[in-house]
C-alpha cells in the first residue's frame, strides 16, 4: 500500500472515530439544549409578568387621569356658569395639565401593551418550538432504544445460528467418526475370521458342505459292528 493510500485510510478511520463520538454524545447535547431553551423560556415568562404588571399600572394611571380630566372639566364648566371666571380658568388649566399627563401615560401604556403582545407571540412560538424539539428528542431516544434492542437481538440470533451450525457440524463429524469406527471394527472381525479359518467354514456351510460335522446313524452303526467283529 502506498503512503498516500495509507494516509487516506488513517484519516478516514480518524473521521469515523470522531463521528462515532459525536453520535454517542448527540442525545446528551440535545437534552442540554432543551434544558437551556426551557430555562430561557422561564426567564421570558418572568419578564412578561413584569411587563404585564407595568401595563396594568399604566392602565390604572390612565383611567385615574381620565377621571380627573372629566372631573375638572365639569368643575371648570360649573365655575364658569356661576360667573367665577378665575376659578373656571384655574380648573381649565388643571384640565390641560392632566391631559398632558394623560397623553404621556397613554403612550407608556401603548408601549407596554405592544411589548406584551410581541413578547407573548414570541414566547408562544418559542414554546411551540420547544415542544416540537422535546417530541423529536423523545422520538430519537425511543428509536435509538428500539434500534439498540434490534441490534442486540440480531447479534444474538446470528450468534445462536452460528452456534447451532457449529453444533450440527460437530454432530455430523461425530457420526462420521462413529461410522468409520464401525466399519473398521467389522473389517477387523473379518480379518480375524480369515486368520482362524472361520471364513472357510462359513463358505463351506453356505455351499452345503459340513466338513467335520456329525456322522449319520447308519455310518455310526456300521462303525460299531466293525469294531465288535474285530
Amino acid at each position: 500500500m502506498s503512503l498516500k493510500k495509507l494516509w487516506n485510510a488513517l484519516r478516514g478511520a480518524a473521521n469515523e472515530g470522531i463521528e462515532a463520538v459525536a453520535d454517542s454524545q448527540s442525545i446528551r447535547i440535545l437534552d442540554q439544549e432543551l434544558r437551556d431553551a426551557k430555562s430561557e423560556l422561564r426567564a421570558c415568562d418572568e419578564n412578561l409578568t413584569k411587563i404585564m404588571a407595568k401595563r396594568k399600572m399604566a392602565e390604572s394611571k390612565v383611567k385615574a387621569l381620565q377621571n380627573d380630566v372629566a372631573t375638572y372639566t365639569d368643575h371648570a364648566i360649573a365655575a364658569s356658569e356661576k360667573g367665577d371666571e378665575a376659578l373656571a380658568i384655574e380648573c381649565a388649566e388643571r384640565v390641560a395639565d392632566l391631559e398632558n399627563s394623560l397623553t404621556t401615560e397613554q403612550q407608556i401604556l401603548a408601549g407596554f401593551t405592544s411589548s406584551e403582545k410581541t413578547l407573548k407571540a414570541n414566547i408562544s412560538k418559542a414554546k411551540h418550538n420547544v415542544r416540537r424539539m422535546e417530541q423529536q428528542i423523545d422520538q430519537v431516544k425511543a428509536t435509538e432504544s428500539v434500534q439498540k434492542a434490534q441490534v442486540a437481538v440480531s447479534s444474538r440470533h446470528m450468534g445462536a445460528n452460528s452456534k447451532v451450525k457449529t453444533a450440527l457440524d460437530s454432530l455430523e463429524r461425530i457420526k462420521d467418526k462413529q461410522a468409520q469406527r464401525s466399519a473398521e471394527l467389522e473389517a477387523a472381525e473379518e480379518l480375524a475370521e480369515e486368520e482362524s479359518g472361520g471364513d472357510l467354514e462359513n463358505r463351506l456351510k453356505q455351499a452345503g458342505i459340513s466338513p467335520g460335522g456329525d456322522k449319520s446313524g447308519s455310518d455310526k452303526l456300521a462303525e460299531l459292528l466293525a469294531k465288535k467283529k474285530a
